[in-house]
């Protein structure tokens, strides 16, 4: 059974993760998506909140579900017996970086390999970042247009 691990905060989950996500369904027997728990990170939308706009958002995909975790990614495919992580690229510098974390993670699971598979985010998406819909969240600004229809907050006018 192919699964993969698709990785983040999602504070909040945008068009470009629906993107990502949409795409690698037919690709894989399943996807969790994998929302990371950092103790030091303020988030905006409560891990509570997170899942329920993730879980709302696929809700009629059958082979995508959500998770949760503290600690490596690495560390949290073993423990699901996972050799599959799913990342999103936008730009060149979302590859360097992505690439970087991608050879780490082979080094340090040399004995159970976990690959990580790259998707471009499609070009309309591109510009979409989760810290780009805080700060327009953050001021009042029209963010619907970036995230799927189950991320609704009040707006502070």
């Amino acid at each position: 059974m192919k699964v993969a691990v698709f990785p983040g905060s999602f504070d909040p989950i945008t068009l470009g993760h629906y993107d990502i996500v949409e795409r690698a369904a037919p690709l894989f027997d399943k996807i969790i998506i994998a929302i990371g728990q950092n103790s030091q990170k303020k988030y905006m939308f409560s891990l509570e909140q997170r899942v329920e706009f993730i879980k709302k958002t696929f809700e009629k995909f059958q082979n995508v579900e959500v998770d949760h975790f503290e600690g490596l990614t690495i560390d949290y495919c073993h423990s699901k017996n996972v050799n599959f992580i799913l990342r999103g690229l936008r730009n060149p510098a979302d590859f360097e970086f992505e690439k970087a974390i991608a050879q780490t993670n082979r080094e340090l699971t040399k004995e159970n390999q976990i690959e990580t598979i790259f998707l471009l985010t499609s070009a309309g998406k591109s510009f979409i970042s989760s810290s780009i819909v805080r700060e327009i969240i953050t001021f009042g600004g029209d963010y619907e247009l970036l995230v799927p229809d189950t991320v609704r907050v009040p707006i502070k006018k």
